[in-house]
């Protein structure tokens, strides 16, 4: 699943234009661009696109360019100075909110308004944020964390390890319902945490684990001034490059660039954010010259190529920033057979599927959801061996298995794969019914419903965290509802684990466990393709972590 509030479909086909699309203010030049005049404006800059899915063809066959025509990287050369920043994002909850911890957070001002202990540098490694360093005991039971001094929140206040506690204790408050908070309450006390100076944080841990720093990585960890639950929510006050001037849930907002942020004054004066309904609004805003990044939004194949092509546009990777899955509900037959979970995975070439599905824009996943890039990364798989899968149906009495799969337009690569794995299945013997759900409600009546179904999750998770929170047994984030007793006992005995080599020979015994036995198909993993202006610079994402600092735009 996807790791913010489901994204709601636009309205149906026929619905008269809006009079301009969110808000966006016109080009200089224009008043008040109303819709059709914004597609006319896209088509006269070098692409006006329509129903994307045209374009790539209904069966997801590649009848575009390979995806190594498209830009590997944003425009090169440093930015100027000042400027304003247009981002285009999805609509989201009304209840959205800045509060971090939430579940209903907004996830593209975090990054600006905020700062964590820890984050993630661009080769995967743990790297310092308000954490300066950080230390275990002999039995890795209690974590030391050397806090950073001159750090100030934007109302002028200092940073100080009480407010690092205090973050921590709003995580873990019930009240908060963070989803952190399944990662971190068995682990963490609140009422145990120590602050001895004001630059000390001491956290000692209910069980040992090796891992504990990267868990706090996650993008509701971010630092919030001690005692500001009930307002953090509507100020946003953090310490990070930017503040706030106003936010809107679901709607506009802006920030301006913060002078005394720690680590220098960011390269732009301010970010305005829009949210747009759909995919080809928001694309049509890009090609008009109205915005200059779309935000959350991983473009399809045909619509990165006709963003590439324009005159105002162009398309930037986020290298392996998303995998894509089939989870098989291992409660429901026929995947509670562990047979027939082998089958569906030894049936369909991986490689087929991101041939079709993301015209090669990727990277084969052979089922395990650990990245490549990740250092902790098992590099070793079955192969595809349809011969093999049927020999197993045949074991498990379903030789002639039939099972719906099921999509919907709510990510523009479900479909695609879908019926790439429908076709490649053909050669065992399996036969795929690609079912087509409604997008709005996608996320609540199909996922972790239907037996079988296309989903996806975002990259940029430590491994203890990825492992622990979408596989372990009883989580609530575990798609499969695989419970297995003997792979929760595997990541066990890795958080003890203090030698390093050793700990990543466990996390790898785990993946092998996920391969072989539980219940998701995945795939691989897409580069997540995403627009921008050709008058952006210093375009930088991996992960979760996006580079507010150092982006800007050319001739601001």
């Amino acid at each position: 699943m996807s790791d913010t509030s489901p994204r709601h479909a636009p309205g149906a086909a026929g619905t008269p234009p809006t009079p301009r699309v969110a808000g966006i203010p016109p080009t200089p030049g224009t008043s008040g661009i109303p819709r059709r005049s914004l597609l006319a404006g896209a088509a006269a800059s070098g692409a006006a696109l329509g129903a994307s899915w045209l374009l790539s063809g209904c069966s997801g066959a590649a009848s575009a360019s390979p995806a190594d025509a498209l830009p590997t990287a944003g425009p090169t050369g440093r930015p100027d100075r000042g400027g304003t920043l247009r981002i285009a994002r999805p609509p989201a909850s009304d209840a959205e909110t800045l509060d971090p911890a939430s579940s209903l957070s907004a996830y593209e001002y975090l990054g600006a308004l905020y700062n964590r202990l820890v984050r993630i540098g661009p080769d995967g490694a743990l790297v310092p944020d308000l954490a300066e360093s950080w230390e275990p005991d002999d039995k890795v039971r209690t974590w030391t964390f050397r806090l950073r001094h001159g750090v100030t929140f934007h109302d002028g206040r200092a940073f100080t390890s009480a407010d690092a506690a205090y973050t921590l204790r709003h995580i873990l408050d019930p009240k908060t319902a963070s989803p952190q908070a399944g990662v971190l309450a068995p682990l963490v006390d609140p009422k145990r945490l120590r602050t001895p100076d004001a630059h000390t944080l001491v956290v000692p841990l209910k069980s040992p684990n090796a891992e504990f720093p990267s868990l706090l990585t996650n993008y509701n960890c971010y630092v919030i001034p001690d005692g500001s639950a009930a307002s953090i929510g509507r100020t946003g006050i953090g310490t990070g490059p930017f503040k706030l001037v106003s936010f809107t849930a679901a709607g506009p907002g802006r920030i301006t660039a913060y002078p005394d942020h720690w680590a220098g004054r960011p390269v732009l004066d301010a970010i305005d954010f829009y949210s747009v309904a759909d995919m080809q609004a928001r694309s049509n805003a890009l090609l008009a010259g109205q915005v200059d990044l779309l935000s959350q939004t991983n473009l399809d194949f045909a619509t990165a190529r006709v963003v590439a092509n324009s005159s105002r546009a162009t398309v930037a990777r986020a290298k392996n920033a998303q995998w894509y899955v089939l989870p098989m509900l291992t409660t429901e037959k026929p995947f509670t057979d562990i047979r027939v979970r082998q089958a569906m995975k030894l049936a369909y070439d991986p490689e087929h599927v991101l041939k079709v599905a993301l015209q090669g824009a990727g990277t084969v996943g052979w089922d395990n959801p650990v990245p490549p890039t990740d250092p902790g990364h098992l590099a070793s798989h079955p192969v595809h061996d349809p011969e093999k899968a049927r020999h197993l149906l045949k074991q498990a009495g379903q030789e002639r298995l039939a099972v719906d799969l099921y999509t919907s337009s709510y990510d523009p690569i479900f479909t695609p794969m879908a019926l790439a794995y429908q076709e490649s299945a053909k050669r065992a013997g399996i036969r795929i019914r690609v079912r087509t759900a409604a997008a709005d409600s996608y996320y609540t009546q199909i996922w972790m419903k239907k037996p079988l179904m296309a989903t996806y999750w975002y990259t940029g998770r430590p491994i203890d965290q990825l492992l622990n929170q979408v596989f372990r047994g009883g989580s609530s984030y575990n798609e499969t509802a695989w419970a297995d007793k003997d792979f929760d006992a595997l990541l066990d005995r890795a958080r003890r684990e203090t030698d390093e080599a050793r700990r990543r020979e466990l996390y790898q015994q785990a993946q092998s466990a996920v391969v072989e036995r539980g219940g998701a198909i995945t795939p691989m993993f897409a580069d997540r393709l995403v627009g921008i202006s050709r008058k952006v610079r210093g375009y930088a994402e991996h992960g979760f972590e996006f580079d507010y600092l150092g982006i800007g735009l050319k001739g601001a």
